[in-house]
């Protein structure tokens, strides 16, 4: 089984930026791509990107195209998800989360794709 930690969320006015990590244990972490999402107040839980398991496609949400990058290091079995930017609009809770199969061509953006989530990290953007 693989567990998920995702650390580095906090508040930061508009404008601002945030890094959060996603640590994983208890798989090959290199064999599978990894996503993040989030959830806003009151909202259903969306993609918001993905890195495939060798690092080398991603593929993001429209609305943080060009704003958010995400990355991965293998070594120390991470994912990142580098924010900057930041707008009101981005306040939710973020998650990562683990493909349910491994080496998938195609990153995938699809939420029932990934079958293993962490707790989620709150990110507040204030105006």
């Amino acid at each position: 089984q693989v567990q998920l930690v995702e650390s580095g969320g906090g508040l930061v006015q508009a404008g601002g930026s945030l890094r959060l990590s996603c640590t994983a244990s208890g798989r090959s972490f290199s064999r599978y791509a990894m996503g993040w999402f989030r959830q806003p107040p009151g909202k259903e839980r969306e993609f918001v990107a993905a890195i495939n398991w060798s690092g080398g496609s991603t593929d993001y949400a429209d609305s943080v195209k060009g704003r958010f990058t995400i990355s991965r290091d293998n070594a120390k079995n991470t994912v990142y998800l580098e924010m900057n930017s930041l707008k009101p609009e981005d306040t939710a809770i973020y998650y990562c989360a683990a493909d349910r199969l491994q080496r998938r061509v195609v990153v995938t953006t699809t939420l029932q794709s990934y079958g293993y989530w962490g707790q989620g990290t709150q990110v507040t953007v204030s105006s």
